[in-house]
């Protein structure tokens, strides 16, 4: 008599999975709200006040909010199909880690940069595509698909910049850097001796 397979639902990426709950939460949030939230709590604006102390609470919170339902599904939608896969490779604290750094140093850029706000985990999701393209890189070698997916992505940010509307590419540029950072910061120091 064969036995049946019981399958069960397994938090398999803790870090990425309740990121994306969080996310979830605040677009309630500020839907319930009528955008009083994000104008409020979650924009990071750009040339602030530093006097003010939401200045640096927003450095924080803007990487966790959406300006609605279509920028929350479209950033989460990439980011649960790369985040397992980096998170498994880089681990849950380091994954968290590398998050939150380059969350707030991307807030503080613009801040110091640019007169615009920015909100939204574009930058995050930047961040782990290009920490993917790592993933099977083994010593001596690098990945073609690492090189096209920087290549295609910044440059194609870099153009975009140019171009007027309301999408943040240095946020993007940002993210996609750091994830070049991290990504070879951790394969020298933590992986190549595996390989």
């Amino acid at each position: 008599m064969a036995t049946k397979r019981k399958f069960k639902l397994t938090y398999n990426c803790p870090v990425v999975l309740t990121y994306a709950a969080v996310c979830l939460v605040f677009v309630l949030v500020d839907m319930l709200t009528q955008g009083w939230f994000n104008a409020n709590i979650m924009v990071c604006y750009g040339h602030p006040s530093w006097l003010n102390p939401m200045t640096y609470v927003r450095c924080v919170t803007y990487f966790f909010g959406h300006s609605g339902w279509s920028h929350y599904a479209s950033n989460m939608l990439l980011m649960l199909l790369v985040g397992p896969v980096v998170e498994e490779k880089y681990g849950s604290g380091n994954l968290a880690f590398m998050i939150l750094i380059t969350g707030i140093a991307s807030g503080i850029l613009n801040c110091l940069l640019f007169e615009s706000g920015i909100i939204g985990a574009s930058g995050i999701v930047f961040m782990m595509i290009i920490l993917s393209a790592f993933t099977n890189m083994r010593k001596g070698e690098i990945p073609l698909s690492l090189i096209l997916v920087a290549a295609i992505y910044l440059g194609r940010e870099i153009v975009s910049a140019f171009t007027p509307d309301s999408v943040s590419q240095f946020g993007h540029i940002t993210g996609g850097l750091f994830g070049l950072f991290w990504g070879i910061y951790y394969y020298r120091t933590k992986f190549s001796s595996q390989y």
